[in-house]
């Protein structure tokens, strides 16, 4: 059994302000996703990779992962408006895997957080073979909600963490449940809620990486740059 990585791409990067998707931003003399993309291949489990783009970046977002790709295929799917419909596309690439067996674990991933580690890609693995699915997730001590704060109550919240990619999941559920999501005309924003709202699956929280980042504003890229300098070989 193997697994299939997804890396979703298909955003606008609006927050950025750049001209172009953030994911093909440079980061250390190479794109974001190519990063990201790195990392899958070079992860044995790993034998399908589907890259989620925005219709109208495919020639770009080619030009940047090509040199990397050696013999691998990568499956570019079209991404829709929201994360949902990204992911929906991606188990459309992948049903015939899933459904034939080929594939039991789906792993997915934002490509605009280059840094995650194959520890990290085999830890969220390895624990949805065992519960059905994993997300890393830190610790954020401190919180607040919006409400009570307005309200000036003085009440803090714990246990609560900030959630990461990759997340994975036992396939044939996944695809069951973006199936049912689909008839009922459900969009999530949040994959293991979609997954809890359509099956059994309760995903496990593994520990995340404070490393793990994500490039979401300018004042990202300069610190993802130097995250990568600082571990690039000498």
């Amino acid at each position: 059994m193997t697994v299939a990585a997804v890396l979703l791409a298909a955003g606008s990067g609006s927050r950025v302000g750049a001209g172009v998707n953030k994911v093909l931003l440079p980061v250390c003399g190479d794109a974001v996703v190519t990063h990201a993309l790195r990392t899958a291949l070079g992860i044995a489990e790993i034998t399908r990779i589907v890259l989620v783009v925005r219709d109208g970046d495919q020639r770009e977002v080619a030009d940047a992962i090509v040199p990397w790709l050696g013999e691998r295929e990568v499956v570019l799917a079209i991404g829709g408006q929201t994360r949902h419909a990204s992911e929906t596309a991606a188990l459309a690439a992948l049903r015939d895997d899933i459904l034939g067996g080929t594939v039991d674990v789906v792993a997915i991933h934002d490509a605009a957080r280059p840094f995650a580690t194959a520890a990290l890609w085999r830890a969220v693995i390895e624990a949805a073979r065992t519960h059905g699915g994993a997300l890393p997730g830190l610790a954020m001590p401190g919180l607040i909600r919006r409400d009570v704060a307005s309200a000036g109550a003085d009440v803090v919240e714990r246990d609560l963490v900030g959630v990461q990619t990759p997340q994975a999941f036992w396939a044939p559920d996944l695809l069951e449940a973006y199936d049912r999501a689909a008839a009922d005309e459900f969009s999530g924003t949040d994959t293991a809620a979609c997954l809890a709202r359509y099956t059994e699956v309760r995903t496990r929280v593994i520990d995340g990486d404070a490393r793990n980042i994500k490039v979401t504003f300018a004042e990202d890229l300069p610190l993802a740059d130097a995250l990568a300098r600082r571990d690039a070989p000498a």
